[in-house]
Order: C-alpha cells, then sequence, then structure tokens
C-alpha cells in the first residue's frame, strides 16, 4: 500500500470517528442523569473491556510494550480532565455553545504544533479559520452571543487539553500498539473519573439503569470504537488535518438530529454544515509538485 493510500485509510478512520461522536452527543447528553463522574468512569470502564478480547484476537501476547504503556497512560490523563471537563460543562452552558467551545482545538492544535516543529500551510490555514467560521454559524443561534459563564470556561479548558490529547496521540501512536494503548487510556480514565465519583456523587443503580442504553451506545461505539479508531488512524496524518476532520463531530450531530430526530436546520445551519465540509475538502486536495530549484 503506497503512502497515499494509506493517508486515504486512515482519514476514513477519522471521519468513523467524527461520525460516531457526532451521532453518540444525544447519548451524553441523556447521561447526565447519573451524574458525569459517574457517566465517564462507566463509559470509559466499558470501553476498555469491549477491547480485551480484539487485542487478544489481533496481537500475539497481551502484555503491552513499555512505549505503548506510557503513551496509554498520558492519553488517559488527557481523556479524563477533557471528557470530564466536556461533560460537567454541559451543566451550565448549552449543547452549541459547548460544541463550539470544544471545537477551539482545531485552532489550538496548529499552534501547539509549532512547538514541536509541526508547520503547516497557508491553505490548512485558511481551513481552519474557515472551518471556525462554519462552526459558529451551525453552534450559536442568532442573539445568543458569547458570554462567558462558568460552563463556558470548562468547555475553553477542555478545548485546550483536547488539543493536548491529539498532539499526545500524535507522539506516541506511530510507535504504540493503537489498540492495546487505546485500552489503557480507557481505564485510565476510568480509574480517575472513579475518584471524582465517590468524592463528589452518589452512584444511584436507578439512575444508571435508567441511562443503560445511552451509556452502552456512548461506552461501545464513542469510547471503544471511536476513540481506538483516531488512535489507530492518527499515525500518517497532519494532527492540524486531523483536528479539523473531527470537528466534524458538531456538524454530524446537527445532521443526525435533523434525520433521526426530525429536528429542524434553519439556514444558518445549513450553510455552517457547508462552510465546514468545504474546509476539510480543501485539505485533502492533492498539492502541486514543486519545481526542483536548478
Amino acid at each position: 500500500m503506497n503512502n497515499r493510500s494509506l493517508v486515504i485509510r486512515h482519514t476514513i478512520y477519522l471521519f468513523i470517528t467524527a461520525l460516531i461522536w457526532g451521532t453518540a452527543f444525544v447519548a451524553q447528553s441523556v447521561g447526565n442523569i447519573m451524574g458525569p463522574f459517574t457517566f465517564n468512569c462507566l463509559r470509559s470502564l466499558l470501553g476498555g473491556l469491549v477491547l480485551i478480547p480484539f487485542i487478544k484476537y489481533f496481537y500475539k501476547g497481551i502484555k503491552p510494550d513499555i512505549t505503548t504503556i506510557k503513551g496509554g497512560i498520558c492519553c488517559g490523563l488527557c481523556l479524563f480532565a477533557a471528557s470530564n471537563l466536556q461533560q460537567y460543562g454541559l451543566l451550565y452552558t448549552s449543547p452549541g455553545k459547548a460544541g463550539f467551545i470544544t471545537a477551539g482545538y482545531i485552532l489550538i492544535v496548529p499552534i501547539l504544533g509549532l512547538f514541536v516543529g509541526k508547520r503547516i500551510s497557508a491553505r490548512i490555514a485558511a481551513a481552519v479559520v474557515a472551518a471556525l467560521v462554519g462552526l459558529y454559524l451551525l453552534c450559536i443561534p442568532v442573539g445568543e452571543g458569547m458570554s462567558i459563564n462558568q460552563g463556558d470556561m470548562l468547555c475553553m479548558v477542555c478545548a485546550l487539553v483536547f488539543s493536548l490529547h491529539i498532539i499526545t496521540i500524535d507522539h506516541f501512536a506511530p510507535k504504540a500498539e493503537g489498540v492495546k494503548m487505546a485500552c489503557i487510556q480507557f481505564l485510565v480514565c476510568s480509574a480517575l473519573s472513579a475518584v471524582l465519583m465517590f468524592l463528589f456523587e452518589e452512584p444511584d443503580p436507578k439512575n444508571i439503569a435508567e441511562g443503560i442504553i445511552p451509556l452502552i451506545y456512548a461506552g461501545v461505539f464513542s469510547s471503544g470504537v471511536a476513540y481506538t479508531l483516531q488512535i489507530v488512524g492518527q499515525p500518517g496524518v497532519n494532527p492540524t488535518i486531523a483536528s479539523l476532520i473531527l470537528s466534524l463531530e458538531s456538524c454530524i450531530a446537527v445532521i443526525a438530529g435533523w434525520l433521526i430526530l426530525g429536528e429542524g436546520m434553519n439556514t444558518r445551519e445549513v450553510t455552517g454544515c457547508i462552510i465546514m465540509f468545504a474546509a476539510i475538502i480543501i485539505t485533502q486536495l492533492p498539492q502541486k509538485a514543486k519545481k526542483k530549484s536548478a
């Protein structure tokens, strides 16, 4: 398989990740009935457990190497912080504003990338700006504005941590065993979320039972499948382009609500979706080869 085909395959993995995350947004909102820390603890635990059979099938041994362990722990710390900040922020802000602010990682990732030698072209920089415009039109209704509250601040910090998560995966994934690293990531996130769960919440079996379907979907698909595809798909893809593709989850969430739940889409939201998809397409167009200097 040539390099271009490999990049296309990894790009498809990231598109599938964004698709699952977008359709899982409803499950994530409903899951708050059991408490944000309880939800993330059980969701991540389920995501880790569902990967164990795949590890036994695809790898000769279940024991991970030291690089995979380090990567899993670092990614798990980032995922723990980011997912709980987002889940808790949803208690105080609207889903639209939370989605827009969280997707700010598409601007933060290229800035952080400069510190580790990741350069971006003018075309990709333009795509980032266009995607931010599209996200604003998609997520922020007319007249709502961008006043800052407690939930918005939590989502801002969440965007920064998700950016670190993407950069961390970019560093470890090419050298680690992807599925094993994802499994460790979930178990670390679950264990740390459990500490907050017992400190600040009182897990109620009745609430957990009421949210079991959203929990299973978020645990198996949004965590187990999607985050693993992110780890497997990111190597070989520029982290800025990866962040742009992953940000499509906001766009897909709106489209899913329209198709599945019958929620309407106004002209402003449709325009935002079109701009976002156009920004992603721009990043995927082949560049002309530079002429060799004499």
